[in-house]
């Protein structure tokens, strides 16, 4: 099947990464996902980086759609907000963004 081109781990990384990120999952939740799969990391790296610019976009929409527009005033609420977003599959670098440049 796979000399036939009936399976193809490319078309499979690119949809997989397209479904999970419609469905609100990070860069590294997503690759943690695709290694558990059998997937290459060459192949990962390669399809995950080809949506390099939609991930900021992606967090502020997915913590927004949990927690509204406003930003959190105090320490704790804000370390909710963290590690939700964490468990989500976002770097810390992705999340301190949101945090600090808000869009």
């Amino acid at each position: 099947m796979l000399a036939d081109g009936l399976l193809s781990d490319a078309r499979f990384t690119e949809s997989f990464v397209h479904a999970r990120i419609q469905r609100g999952s990070g860069p590294q939740k997503i690759r943690a996902e695709l290694r558990a799969r059998g997937i290459d990391d060459d192949l990962i790296s390669t399809c995950l980086e080809a949506h390099d610019d939609e991930w900021r976009a992606l967090i502020d929409r997915v913590r927004r759609k949990r927690f509204g527009t406003a930003l959190p005033a105090d320490f704790g609420e804000r370390s909710r907000q963290m590690r939700f977003l964490q468990q989500r599959g976002f770097t810390t670098e992705q999340i301190s963004a949101v945090f600090r440049d808000p869009e």
